[in-house]
């Protein structure tokens, strides 16, 4: 028995709009699902997948609001670089540019329309 995969579920307050700024700014893929009992869309780019709730209240807190740091999800990559670029040339605001964390990780970090930081690194390898 494995552990195989993990969806980041994230509650947002306009699920259509949050779609749109991951298909036209993130390149995923939507598929959504708004007319079953618990409406979600359903994010995909390669083999990750985020899945947006539409929120019952009319603020959402980042975790670095909530708890005074952290970043709301961290999707690993081996070619950071090329993504970083891709992200800038759409205009995505990057909060952390490109570089080698204290803990040896190879990262930048974005900011999504919701005000979620979301992390895109890999650990360098000795």
């Amino acid at each position: 028995m494995s552990l195989m995969e993990i969806s980041c579920i994230f509650p947002v307050t306009d699920i259509k709009k949050t779609a749109c700024f991951y298909v036209s700014k993130l390149g995923y893929k939507a598929v959504e699902y708004l007319e079953c009992k618990e409406a979600h869309i359903c994010l995909y780019r390669d083999k990750t997948e985020i899945i947006l709730l539409q929120a019952q209240t009319k603020n959402i807190f980042p975790n670095r609001e909530l708890y005074g740091y952290g970043y709301d999800a961290y999707l690993y990559t081996d070619d950071q670089e090329k993504l970083e670029k891709e992200f800038l040339e759409k205009g995505v605001k990057i909060v952390k540019p490109l570089n080698v964390t204290d803990y040896k990780n190879k990262e930048f970090v974005i900011e999504d329309i919701d005000g979620r930081w979301i992390a895109f690194g890999l650990k360098i390898k000795d």
